[in-house]
């Protein structure tokens, strides 16, 4: 069994954020997985102070501050997957989920400390909802920031919707939320056992691969400059 995590990011637990979440938690589970749900507004999540850029050792788990993130951490730990839903506010996520996202810095930045980021191979979806435009502009942040970490992103892993009224009239918006929560949970079932993705590669292996491109390089820049040379020459010869 997966664990998958829903993230509310929301102020909302009865808006159109929450809806989609219920349905894509609801979905989650109808393929196998224990799920929970988060409401971030009911926490005390303080906004990151970015530790690392004063000395890069400094930001890791479970971060300096003693607020509910550390509950929270550790339920990102034992969760496969998260599917995290967000209100759109002037074409970004709420206040919120930008605090939860800069505090999960402490998992990456681990990298520097285990060499490994502690949440390498988990699963995330999302959610962006709001009745004017920026769906797509608060998904895509959100996706490189969490691919960034090391989370996977599975194809069709979001859900949105721009327009006023109730999401559950919109069969495009409920369809999309649903196969979010199904496709996060078959992708977290399928990579569970893999226990490495990113590789430090040595010195003398990166030093050979360089020198592989570099002669591919050369071989193709000596070929296209030759075939660019009779080209040319041919050019003057009709002129002429």
């Amino acid at each position: 069994m997966v664990k998958v995590l829903g993230i509310n990011g929301s102020p909302r637990k009865y808006g159109e954020t929450f809806k989609l979440l219920l349905l894509a938690l609801k979905a989650a589970k109808d393929e196998g997985a224990k799920t929970e749900l988060v409401n971030l507004y009911d926490l005390d999540i303080k906004p990151c102070i970015g530790c690392l850029s004063d000395e890069q050792v400094a930001c890791r788990y479970p971060c300096i501050y003693e607020d509910d993130m550390r509950k929270l951490y550790d339920k990102i730990l034992e969760a496969d997957a998260l599917i995290i839903a967000t209100p759109i506010y002037w074409f970004s996520p709420s206040g919120m989920v930008k605090n939860f996202i800069d505090r999960l810095t402490v998992f990456e930045n681990m990298i520097y400390i285990t060499g490994k980021s502690w949440v390498e191979g988990k699963v995330a979806g999302f959610i962006a909802v709001g009745n004017d435009s920026g769906s797509i502009q608060v998904i895509a942040n959100l996706m490189a920031a969490l691919n960034a970490m090391g989370f996977i992103i599975p194809p069709w892993a979001m859900a949105y919707f721009n327009a006023k009224g109730n999401v559950l009239e919109d069969e495009g918006s409920v369809m999309d939320a649903l196969n979010v929560g199904r496709i996060v949970t078959i992708t977290a079932k399928i990579v569970k056992g893999i226990k490495e993705w990113y590789i430090p590669y040595s010195k003398e292996q990166i030093s050979m691969y360089k020198r592989l491109i570099m002669d591919v390089i050369k071989n193709n820049k000596s070929k296209q400059y030759q075939e660019r040379r009779l080209k040319y020459e041919k050019l003057l010869s009709m002129k002429s």
